[in-house]
């Protein structure tokens, strides 16, 4: 199942509106997607309306406002090798803010404290609900889905400062969506991102140096995990500068492509 958020564009009684639905169709072909929208949030059992709507007709957003973005650095050897670092002993977590959220028809407004900005094409699982302590086995109980994200980085900032609190939580560094795909094994899928069609980043989920599953136990052994919030799983190598200008297209292997431009912060 995908599961979208979406507002509703002008020339529709509901234009305007925001809600949960459920996306039917080839993604492949845009015209035959249809948006099924549904009555309130989409944990437990997701209810129907009776309303659809044509794909053209809807605006997608972030497909989740997370409470928190429990993010993961290092998690592909290679990555951290390109950058000069090793892969630590334990996973090396950071957070970013909620208001770093952008969905996929939104832009990322480049910071004027930087002058390196990167992207880093992501799988991001979606928390499903409310867990502490998970066991290794239950894991999959508590998610809800999995989605594309780009944790776009000032680099210089992450280097200049020594911490990441603005070099990652800047406002639009952290591009989510299309759609939550529920249905999903995120062992093995491919990522790729491409900056103006030129392929930047390609990698497996299965190089990751630690699996969804072991996240998902590291994390909430500190914290709670609450419906809605979202956890970064780490960057394959091959990160690089993005500009003013640009566009930047993150897909993950059976979920989708999130692309979003590039602008100079207003």
């Amino acid at each position: 199942m995908r599961i979208a958020r979406f507002s509703v564009r002008e020339g529709s009684p509901a234009a305007g509106s925001v809600s949960f639905g459920v996306v039917e169709g080839d993604p492949a072909r845009p015209e035959s997607l249809v948006v099924h929208a549904l009555a309130g949030h989409p944990f437990g059992q997701p209810q129907p309306t009776g309303e659809s709507y044509r794909f053209q007709d809807v605006r997608l957003l972030s497909p989740m406002l997370p409470n928190k973005i429990v993010a993961v650095g290092r998690n592909y050897a290679a990555h951290a090798a390109e950058l000069g670092n090793t892969v630590p002993d334990v996973p090396l977590t950071f957070f970013k803010p909620s208001t770093s959220v952008i969905g996929p028809t939104e832009s990322i407004a480049y910071p004027p404290f930087s002058s390196d900005v990167q992207h880093e094409a992501e799988l991001a699982v979606v928390i499903g609900r409310m867990c502490r302590e998970v066991p290794l086995e239950r894991v999959p109980e508590v998610i809800l889905g999995y989605t594309c994200a780009n944790d776009v980085t000032a680099r210089d900032v992450q280097q200049r400062e020594g911490q990441w609190a603005r070099a990652k939580g800047f406002d639009t560094a952290c591009p989510l969506g299309p759609w939550i795909e529920t249905d999903l094994d995120p062992s093995d899928l491919a990522i790729t991102c491409t900056v103006n069609g030129e392929l930047r980043q390609t990698g497996r989920t299965s190089l990751m140096v630690r699996s969804v599953a072991e996240l998902i136990v590291h994390i909430s052994e500190a914290m709670t995990l609450l419906p809605g919030d979202v956890v970064l799983t780490g960057t394959p190598a091959g990160v690089g500068p993005i500009n003013v200008g640009d566009e930047v297209a993150v897909t993950v292997e059976g979920i989708g492509t999130l692309a979003n431009k590039v602008v100079k912060r207003g």
